[in-house]
């Protein structure tokens, strides 16, 4: 077992699942955290949440002394990614100079154990920029030579999504007309974040194993049933609307016009409607971690006191 006083480097740690790694991992008693992260108004965010671990704003994508902080690290869960953008570049930069970068900290304090998070993109049939750079770095991961174990999640949902459900949840609030693309029934595996934190803590606490995981949620939903789930958890009275997909990839590239950061994108609405299905494997088993049942965990998402009240900024 991972002794309680280990020190964990979370690059990339203000983010989605960083925000709930870090709760989940205090909640069995680590403090020794160490989350990097540029994205200034969600490193505030945290501070509040957390005054008692160490949070630094730090551009991963650059060489600087933020590596130092790999110095007696015990594990390192590597968290940083570009998920959405109009451009190939930040794609670039976030996905691959920074992961080169952790990966010479890594080796250079020598590190133990590594957790990288991957994504199911890498075996999706999507082809796009996120998708790319994600294969590229998870084969220079491989290629590091460290110790390490790599997880491919589906999509995620949980406290602190800014985008995916979260987005969609606020989004709903605002408006009389919610518009689905096409038809709706678009088989999704989503994956409640606090399950995949609890098997990152799992691996963690026994340096292992190695090796590449897909991690699905186990129940295969159409999206707009996960609409029609949030819009009942949430108790919201918009009308749900089907668009043409076409029609629908056009409204976006003309809000891409008028917003630098989308929350969703064209890119994106087509690797939603893509056939994809994902490998399913027993993580209960593996890794000792018992499912949520979707349900319960939209629930969680969106009654929490706290936590389902603070939403990360783009």
């Amino acid at each position: 077992m991972l002794p309680i006083n280990s020190k964990i480097v979370l690059p990339g740690g203000a983010g989605l699942v960083g925000q709930n790694l870090a709760v989940r991992l205090k909640e069995k008693g680590y403090k020794n955290l160490v989350v990097l992260d540029k994205h200034r108004e969600n490193i505030e965010i945290m501070k509040k949440l957390h005054p008692d671990i160490r949070i630094e704003f730090a551009d991963l994508a650059e060489e600087g002394d933020w590596s130092k902080h790999f110095e007696g690290a015990s594990c390192c869960v590597m968290l940083q990614a570009q998920i959405g953008a109009k451009e190939a570049d930040p794609f670039v930069r976030n996905n691959l100079f920074s992961t080169k970068n952790v990966l010479n900290a890594l080796k250079k304090y020598n590190v133990p154990f590594t957790v990288h998070i991957s994504s199911s993109v890498v075996e999706s049939v999507a082809d796009d920029d996120y998708t790319r750079t994600k294969k590229e770095q998870e084969k220079m991961v491989f290629e590091s030579g460290i110790m390490c174990i790599v997880f491919r999640p589906t999509l995620m949902f949980g406290w602190f999504d800014r985008k995916h459900l979260g987005w969609l949840s606020r989004f709903m609030k605002q408006v009389p007309v919610f518009p689905i693309p096409g038809n709706g029934k678009y088989q999704r595996q989503p994956l409640y974040v606090g399950d995949f934190c609890h098997i990152i803590i799992s691996c963690i606490e026994q340096s292992g194993p190695t090796g590449v995981y897909n991690i699905s949620g186990f129940e295969k939903i159409d999206y707009i049933d996960i609409i029609r789930r949030i819009r009942s958890t949430i108790k919201s009275k918009t009308m749900i609307v089907k668009i043409p997909v076409n029609f629908f990839s056009f409204l976006l590239r003309i809000w891409a016009l008028f917003d630098s950061d989308p929350p969703f994108t064209a890119a994106q609405l087509k690797a939603l409607v893509a056939k994809d299905e994902f490998e399913i494997i027993d993580w209960e088993t593996i890794f000792g971690v018992k499912s949520t049942p979707f349900s319960a965990a939209i629930e969680e998402t969106f009654t929490h006191p706290i936590y389902s009240k603070v939403t990360l900024k783009f």
